[in-house]
């Protein structure tokens, strides 16, 4: 004859089972979120050097676009980066909405959650995988943040990439004749040193800039050793 379960043994089990989740979920919950970084990243970087290759067509050898860096003494754009966008990108990206922000830059709005923030011209590139994220932090954020190793933004929540295919300046030497890339000012020859050794390392040290390129000579996955935690 069958024999049920007495109720204590019933919420011993279901005590055993919430410390098991309770265990795992955060766990679960971190490996979900680096693995949609890691897909967005990947997708990102892939999609906007398509509608690059596709605007060339159109407009040329991308090394003769013209991208205007200058800023005001605010950090505010000079050029019109919403016109260079509309020029040279816009017909060749899928967005929900496209919006110029009162610094004077561009944010775009991806079907898939995710949001680039484009300023300086065209040059310089904010992507956010989570959209959220971008409406919680500031243009002094942005900013101040690239040189703060404290800082909570770069390397988790924001990525940072360039496009700069025409400059003649060695400390842009590896983004010289390239689409966009992860962001690699200063980076010398022997990067895989510098990775963890400037004031933009990807380290506990660092202020995480470079995290987006050392994602991208990983695979575009992030490493096991990676500075922080998702």
């Amino acid at each position: 004859m069958f024999k049920g379960f007495t109720l204590a043994e019933v919420l011993i089990t279901l005590g055993i089972i919430g410390v098991v989740a309770a265990m795992t979920m955060p766990a679960l919950i971190a490996n979900h979120r680096k693995s949609v970084v890691e897909t967005r990243l990947a997708k990102f970087y892939s999609v906007m050097n398509q509608a690059i290759t596709q605007s060339e067509v159109e407009n040329g050898d991308k090394s003769t676009w013209t991208i205007d860096h200058s800023v005001d003494n605010d950090n505010n754009d000079v050029s019109d980066t919403l016109e260079w966008y509309n020029k040279y990108l816009a017909k060749y990206l899928s967005t929900l909405k496209v919006e110029k922000t009162s610094d004077n830059y561009v944010a775009v709005y991806f079907p898939d959650g995710s949001l680039v923030l484009i300023r300086r011209g065209g040059s310089t590139y904010n992507f956010f995988p989570d959209a959220k994220y971008f409406n919680t932090v500031t243009k002094d954020d942005i900013f101040n943040q690239q040189n703060d190793p404290n800082n909570k933004l770069y390397g988790r929540n924001c990525f940072l990439f360039a496009f700069n295919p025409n400059t003649d300046d060695k400390k842009w030497i590896h983004h010289k004749n390239k689409g966009l890339e992860p962001y690699k000012w200063l980076l010398t020859e022997n990067a895989d040193t510098d990775w963890k050794n400037t004031s933009y390392g990807c380290s506990s040290s660092g202020s995480k800039i470079y995290c987006t390129a050392l994602i991208q000579m990983n695979g575009w996955k992030i490493p096991k050793d990676y500075p922080l935690k998702f």
